[in-house]
């Protein structure tokens, strides 16, 4: 099995569903990955079309279990005074890329625009990410920490 990192670039969306009555929202994205999770800043007074410009890192295993190989992307609008509101998700399928990291030793998913579906399964605009997934490369040692081949100088 390899592990390795992915890591996400977070860059922007375009197009966003407002929900706010005033016509302003304040987004941000949980992105997830398996168990694992991560928040964006929120854009605060960026309204429909945010910039983050945020990297994630996530550990990642191929072939290994659990949940399919796909990163979500839920863009949220953060509510002061409510619960935060629901814009729309992406869902990267990684399987691929994770498959070309593990042989290659690393792989690239460049910067692409994915479609934001909402809850309707209508789509409403679009978030930009790129992601790379780069193999842990394994050190030429045992399992006891002692390093194999070569010979250690003696004291005479």
């Amino acid at each position: 099995m390899a592990s390795g990192l992915m890591e996400v670039q977070l860059v922007s969306a375009k197009g966003l569903k407002c929900t706010d009555c005033f016509g302003k929202i304040d987004p941000y994205v949980v992105i997830q990955y398996k168990t694992q999770q991560h928040n964006s800043s929120v854009a605060r007074g960026q309204g429909k079309n945010p910039t983050w410009n945020e990297k994630f890192v996530f550990r990642a295993d191929y072939p290994g279990n659990g949940a399919p190989y796909k990163l979500i992307f839920k863009i949220m609008d953060r509510d002061t005074f409510s619960k935060d509101d629901f814009l729309g998700e992406a869902i990267i399928y990684v399987e691929d890329l994770l498959a070309l990291g593990a042989e290659n030793g690393a792989a690239e998913l460049p910067l692409l625009k994915y479609s934001v579906v909402l809850a309707d399964k209508t789509y409403h605009g679009e978030i930009q990410v790129g992601v790379t997934f780069t193999r842990k490369v394994e050190n030429a040692t045992d399992h006891h920490g002692e390093e194999f081949g070569g010979w250690k100088q003696s004291g005479f």
